[in-house]
């Protein structure tokens, strides 16, 4: 394998390989530039025009250069940035190396980030050199998604706020880890701003329609009852639920401990997985009254595996999910969202989301005078200052009814008779 040295600038060397003929006809001639940072050896580098006329420790050094290049060509090691287009650095760097490990992006958010980059991002990029995208390709991209057909799943012509931000995040990621491995000089997302999303207030049940909800779930089954106050008042979240065993339920000192959620399921399987984060990892204490319930429910689910088993029909081996599908195969996690329609529906309910019942949780507590600080580790928020921005409107709510609640003391304006004619001074 041939190579050649070629100067390129003051300090600056390109370092080139020839691998001949390639079965598409043209040659494969992998080139580096290299910068001189050694003092020693920029002067001597300033002093040459070529390899030819370069002393002796430059040609040294540019020799050993060489030579560690064409091992590493050799080896597969060297990546040829200005001939990899964006796809090919998503399909066979960013996927294997970063985006398919669990400790970088949890499963789901993996499958959105390729939906993402199949339906909208992979159009505009697939074919362009990685070192070709620059920032204004960028801002036009990003000004394309609110126009109207960049919407690809049929539901609308226009995609909402919130996708375009998401998608923006999805491509500054994959930028992002080409700009640290050194493939690209900086990331062209990085001069563009992010798309903004109003945020908007949460819906909530107040505590006089929780109590028409909770009434309605006395009329349906124990098993969706428990599961879905598990939401209004333990502020879990579905996959959390969907989760959980007996092993996490303490009856001893009436909590629940929160370990893992299963939030996907893929050709039949439940993807188990850990919280949301660490913070989500929590023990949250539940009322005597629910906890008895779940005892009996516990009685009931003990009784159905024993008949299971004897059937030959139990699938959940040795594993315990509170609220199974029937034979000890987790709940499919999206079973609980179209129950919970159902159910709003069924007895003509304010319909809010299944996840907003988390939400109904907190303002739950904040009327009843729970600290922000106390919410924040229940529901399992790593930051303080999510919970506050959240639920921001309700404790204005709150303060201007505990400040209306002084109305009561109000002085009552005080009439005050107009002077007689015969009382008033008599001009001069």
């Amino acid at each position: 394998m041939r190579g050649s040295i070629e100067k390129r600038g003051v300090y600056k060397w390109r370092l080139r390989v020839d691998l001949g003929i390639q079965t598409d006809n043209k040659r494969n001639r992998p080139s580096v530039t290299i910068e001189i940072d050694d003092p020693s050896l920029m002067k001597m580098s300033e002093k040459c025009t070529g390899y030819k006329d370069a002393s002796r420790g430059l040609r040294d050094y540019l020799d050993d250069q060489l030579s560690d290049f064409k091992r590493r060509v050799l080896s597969g090691e060297y990546i040829q940035v200005d001939k990899m287009t964006f796809k090919e650095f998503v399909e066979n760097e960013w996927k294997p190396k970063y985006a398919s490990h669990e400790d970088n992006l949890a499963p789901l958010t993996y499958d959105t980030y390729c939906s993402h980059l199949e339906n909208h991002i992979y159009p505009a990029f697939e074919s362009k050199y990685l070192s070709e995208i620059k920032t204004l390709h960028i801002v036009t991209f990003v000004n394309n998604l609110s126009k109207p057909g960049a919407r690809k799943d049929g539901r609308g012509k226009t995609l909402a706020a919130g996708t375009i931000q998401y998608i923006y995040r999805v491509l500054k990621n994959v930028l992002t880890r080409a700009t640290e491995w050194q493939l690209i000089p900086s990331n062209p997302v990085t001069g563009v701003k992010k798309p903004k999303v109003e945020q908007k207030e949460v819906e909530f049940y107040d505590e006089v329609e929780a109590k028409e909800v909770i009434a309605a779930l006395y009329l349906e089954p124990r098993y969706w009852r428990l599961l879905i106050l598990g939401a209004i008042i333990g502020g879990c979240r579905r996959g959390e639920l969907v989760g959980l065993e007996w092993s996490d339920v303490d009856f001893e000192n009436m909590t629940v401990s929160i370990k893992k959620s299963i939030s996907q399921t893929k050709k039949s399987k439940a993807i188990e997985k850990g919280p949301k984060s660490k913070s989500s990892k929590r023990i949250i204490e539940m009322p005597d009254w629910y906890m008895n319930e779940l005892d009996i429910h516990l009685r009931e689910w003990e009784l159905q595996r024993k008949k299971a088993i004897v059937a030959g029909e139990w699938i959940g081996n040795e594993r315990t999910y509170v609220f199974h599908a029937g034979r000890g195969k987790p709940l499919h996690h999206n079973s609980p969202t179209g129950w919970w329609a159902k159910f709003v529906k069924r007895h003509n309910l304010k319909r809010i989301r299944l996840h907003d019942l988390r939400h109904s949780s907190a303002t739950l507590l904040i009327e009843a005078g729970a600290s922000m600080k106390a919410i924040q580790k229940r529901l399992g928020h790593s930051k303080y200052q999510t919970t506050a921005n959240i639920y921001a409107h309700v404790t204005k709510k709150v303060s201007r009814d505990t400040a209306e609640k002084f109305d009561k003391f109000a002085p009552r304006p005080q009439s005050v008779p107009n002077p007689s004619p015969s009382s008033k001074s008599a001009p001069n």
